[in-house]
């Protein structure tokens, strides 16, 4: 018998403070000052669905924003799960792209060829997002199997969410747009015939991608 378990996708609001500059994982605060935004994914959003987050403020700020519109009991449980952030730039986090053009630097075009394999120095790559994404997520589709879960989150992991549920090469993931406040919605389908995603045991149905709200 099959179960699924709904995963609603939302990118973090527009980053504050960040100058232009690569941000990755540095935590900056986010422009939550949109109100009809928040309103309307309340609206779109289930009740009782457990509720996880990156460990970056942006994430949170966001998630408090949506919860503001809905009632009370909105969310049946918080979590914050540092494998949903986004990607660590490593010596690139603060910096401009003039600046990292201006180095001439070997590493940073290794990484424009190969965007999705190589690793800024002290970094990660796309490749390790997607690992550590797909992990989080098996965690928590086994977790709260048959549920709603609303993850609030980055594109990079958006993006390696949809990899893992497309079965995708990740550079082609990379062409995905990610905008912030959109919705994007997976189902996990526990038990169902078909191709099994790795360390899964179901397969995945892709309801929406982008959605703006």
């Amino acid at each position: 018998m099959s179960r699924t378990t709904r995963w609603w996708w939302i990118r973090h609001a527009p980053v504050v403070g960040h100058g232009g500059r690569i941000y990755g994982q540095d935590d900056h605060d986010c422009d939550c000052s949109h109100r009809e935004t928040f309103q309307n994914l309340a609206r779109l959003l289930p009740d009782d669905a457990v509720w996880v987050t990156s460990h970056l403020r942006r994430t949170h700020l966001t998630a408090d924003a949506i919860l503001a519109h809905k009632p009370a009991g909105g969310a049946r449980a918080r979590i914050v799960d540092s494998d949903l952030a986004e990607q660590h730039f490593g010596a690139w986090q603060g910096l401009t792209n003039d600046q990292l053009n201006a180095r001439r630097d070997g590493a940073w075009h290794r990484f424009w060829l190969a965007p999705a394999w190589e690793s800024p120095p002290g970094g990660e790559s796309f490749v390790d997002v997607i690992d550590r994404v797909a992990a989080a997520v098996a965690r928590l589709s086994r977790a709260h199997a048959g549920g709603d879960i609303v993850a609030v989150a980055h594109g990079g992991t958006i993006r390696a969410a949809l990899a893992l549920a497309l079965a995708l090469e990740p550079e082609r993931a990379l062409a995905f747009a990610v905008d912030n406040c959109t919705l994007t919605c997976l189902d996990h389908i526990q038990g169902a015939a078909g191709s099994h995603a790795p360390g899964t045991d179901g397969v995945w149905r892709v309801r929406t991608i982008n959605a703006p709200a």
